[in-house]
């Protein structure tokens, strides 16, 4: 694949300006089994994409045919590209994240679902369609895990009525957790696979409680890594991708 075709498509700009970059001498190559990186100045110079490592403007950038990463979302952040009133999680990320092209569109990596503004932990992004709906897709049961802490004690009665199904305002279907275990006096790891609004919030309310503090910690078999702190993100890799199957 040509240089400039790598670089647009990795979202560092339209190809004018992925052409601008490399003949200004601020691309570099490394490509797979080299051991150093190589400056380049043709734009139409073949380039080995898989497995090729890039360095723009001295900050270097694996190539990814698709994206996929993760996220630890903080609190008081949108997942939204329009936010209404807090900052949007895509200012979290590098441009190049935010600029991937998509049948000739920007489009850009997007969130595998949401959390509300103050839910915290473990987000995915991608700019795989296919991915996107398999992960969110309530027909698929990917099971999500959120630590939750509440307002009032937990008691054993609450936690028999989550796991039995409570009916939410808006779908006279019971809703059930797949699994919860509490963790202490008002706290409780709380497992679903289906994601309604506010779903966690709205079921703790219905057995008499409240939600003071709502965090993801797995996604399928993923866990959010204890040294990604909050605002971070990392690249999804094979293992990573195989434990979300």
């Amino acid at each position: 694949m040509q240089l400039q075709d790598i670089l647009y498509s990795q979202g560092f700009g339209t190809r004018r300006v992925c052409a601008g970059l490399i003949q200004q001498g601020w691309v570099e190559v490394r490509e797979a089994l080299q051991d150093d990186f190589h400056p380049q100045t043709d734009a139409t110079a073949e380039v080995a994409e898989q497995g090729a490592v890039l360095k723009v403007q001295g900050v270097e950038w694996p190539y990814h045919a698709k994206a996929y990463v993760m996220l630890h979302k903080p609190a008081g952040t949108e997942c939204s590209q329009k936010p209404s009133t807090y900052p949007s999680i895509y200012t979290l990320l590098p441009a190049p994240l935010r600029q991937r092209p998509s049948k000739s569109a920007v489009i850009g990596v997007q969130a595998v679902g949401r959390l509300d503004q103050d839910t915290t932990g473990l987000l995915l992004l991608s700019d795989d369609g296919q991915f996107i709906h398999k992960m969110s897709s309530p027909k698929k049961h990917v099971p999500k895990v959120y630590e939750v802490s509440t307002k009032h004690p937990v008691d054993a009665g609450q936690i028999q009525r989550l796991l039995e199904g409570v009916v939410l305002d808006d779908d006279p279907k019971p809703v059930r957790a797949a699994a919860c275990v509490q963790t202490g006096d008002a706290a409780l790891s709380l497992t679903l696979t289906e994601g309604k609004y506010h779903q966690v919030k709205r079921m703790l309310a219905a057995v008499g409680n409240r939600v003071e503090g709502l965090h993801r910690s797995r996604i399928g078999e993923l866990v959010l890594p204890n040294d990604l702190a909050p605002g971070q993100w990392r690249w999804l890799g094979a293992e990573d991708l195989a434990l979300l199957k």
